[in-house]
């Protein structure tokens, strides 16, 4: 049976698509009663995500925006279809957005052996209109503000989401919570590994109180203090 939503904080939930928290969705509850629907998992999880709107007592109709951190497919995968059952707009990074329209995946580190290998097995990305892009500094006008946090190097367009009122920051894959143990994306699936490394020290900047990822649980406690010193650490070691 799928794994139920998990309420993060009020009007915030975390919505497993793969396992428990293998890749995760999220929903962001507007003052109008609509959301917002953050990542759409692979091409088969919109099932999921329209059963796990149920449970919170909601319909597909009560959509009202659809926003991507990346373009990868883990990410994307149901961004179609999920545009399809709520009429939302699809919004995602500035950078991403030529990848998602045209359904080819953004390029493979060559510097990193595996970036080399996994380049030969081929670009496709399932391919989605998009209605709007993100860029650093926006908000979305939903949840009492969602602001766009541009974090490249896992992909050029990438960008994780601070939920203000609500205290939550939505990593997307500018780092993981893989059984439980932060870490920093796989090398093999960044467009520039050490990008992204360096921008996601941006997330021990922010204020947040909840840390939620797309690949792993939420850190509920001390939060900020975990990824800072992850960051930290990792800083010192290389």
């Amino acid at each position: 049976m799928p794994s139920p939503p998990v309420q993060l904080a009020t009007g915030v939930w975390r919505i497993p698509t793969v396992g428990s928290s293998a890749i995760n969705s999220f929903a962001v509850l507007d003052d109008d009663g609509t959301l917002a629907l953050i990542d759409t998992g692979l091409k088969g999880a919109p099932k999921r995500l329209l059963a796990a709107l149920s449970l919170i007592g909601k319909r597909p109709a009560d959509v009202s925006q659809i926003l991507l951190t990346h373009a990868h497919s883990d990410h994307v995968g149901g961004a179609a279809a999920m545009h399809e059952h709520t009429g939302a707009p699809v919004h995602i990074g500035e950078h991403d957005a030529a990848f998602l329209r045209d359904g080819k995946r953004p390029p493979l580190d060559a510097t990193r052996p595996l970036g080399k290998v996994f380049s030969y097995f081929g670009t496709k990305l399932p391919s989605c209109d998009v209605d709007g892009t993100l860029k650093e500094g926006d908000v979305v006008p939903v949840g009492g503000g969602i602001r766009v946090l541009h974090t490249p190097g896992h992909s050029p367009g990438h960008c994780s989401f601070l939920l203000e009122r609500s205290g939550v920051l939505i990593t997307g894959d500018s780092i993981f919570n893989w059984r439980n143990k932060i870490a920093y994306s796989f090398a093999a699936f960044c467009s520039n590994f050490a990008l992204s490394k360096d921008t996601a020290e941006r997330l021990g900047e922010v204020d947040y109180e909840v840390a939620a990822f797309t690949h792993g649980p939420e850190i509920s406690q001390n939060a900020r203090s975990a990824v800072r010193q992850f960051v930290s650490r990792k800083a010192r070691d290389a």
